[in-house]
């Protein structure tokens, strides 16, 4: 094979996901980059290759990067490959692709499953914009700032989330944002006991707590965009809010209108954005 890092897609539950251009590829290069060699090591087994595996996680160094890097530029080619789904999404795989980049060597996508664009496709919520965010902090008040800083996207946020967090985080969902915002939830996607619901935040949090299974296995978690009636501002503050626009820059302006108000500065901002398109 050309020499380059070949960002491999893996399946998230379902084996016969794996595409043949995928397995042509592990088969083919000179070594392969896994977050979990055991984990991995059974894919390989299932599909009969013996190319060899060497760990890259989230605890590799610099120079693990550096190293594989220089394989590729001595004329190996690589795989990278995470426990499941697309390597580099929520991952550490993106610092192995800058070392590569870095040399002026190759990288190469071979896509396959991701649980977040998997879940985004059969959740039923608006595609047309949609913000992947991957895991929220585990501490409960870094996540509830978060969420609050969240709270007024026009798009359709991915999460990933613990399966022994998934009560706690819709809970604080239903508590900052109200129980009555769309939202859905995707849990062991591809896998026998596959659950996809779309239904309101307090609904959602309703049913995890009434069956435990519900907090079991690998769960996506994704919000619905901020209703238009949420996103309009109290007249008020919306005169406020043009006359300061008007001597100084609507990042500014929205900047110390939030310090004043409580409100987030990105709400203000699109607000007075959606204001000034509608003149």
């Amino acid at each position: 094979m050309e020499p380059a890092l070949y960002v491999v897609a893996t399946p998230i539950g379902n084996l016969a996901d794996l595409s043949q251009r995928a397995r042509e590829t592990l088969a083919g290069v000179a070594v392969i980059a896994a977050e979990d060699t055991r984990h991995s090591g059974q894919l390989l087994k299932h599909e009969g290759i013996s190319t060899p595996l060497m760990a890259y996680h989230e605890h590799s160094s610099a120079v693990a990067a550096d190293k594989l890097a220089g394989r590729i530029r001595a004329g190996e080619a690589v795989a990278l490959i995470c426990d499941a789904g697309t390597p580099s999404i929520s991952d550490p795989g993106y610092r192995l692709v800058r070392a590569v980049q870095g040399l002026g060597c190759a990288v190469v996508p071979v896509p396959g499953a991701c649980a977040a664009i998997a879940a985004l496709s059969a959740a039923g919520l608006p595609t047309d914009r949609f913000s992947f965010e991957g895991f929220l902090p585990q501490r409960r008040e870094a996540r509830r700032k978060r969420i609050e800083e969240l709270a007024t996207a026009t798009a359709t946020l991915v999460f990933y989330e613990a399966p022994h967090r998934i009560a706690a985080t819709l809970e604080d969902f239903v508590d900052l944002l109200g129980p009555d915002r769309e939202a859905a939830f995707a849990r062991e996607l591809t896998k026998r006991f596959e659950t996809i619901r779309r239904a309101t935040l307090g609904e959602l949090l309703a049913e995890v707590l009434e069956d435990e299974n519900q907090a079991r296995g690998e769960i996506v978690l994704l919000l619905g965009p901020t209703p238009k009636e949420s996103q309009q501002l109290e007249p008020k503050l919306r005169v406020l809010l043009q006359g300061m626009a008007e001597h100084m820059p609507a990042r500014s302006a929205a900047k110390l209108l939030s310090s004043y108000s409580g409100l987030p500065s990105r709400q203000l901002y699109e607000s007075l954005h959606s204001t000034r398109g509608s003149e």
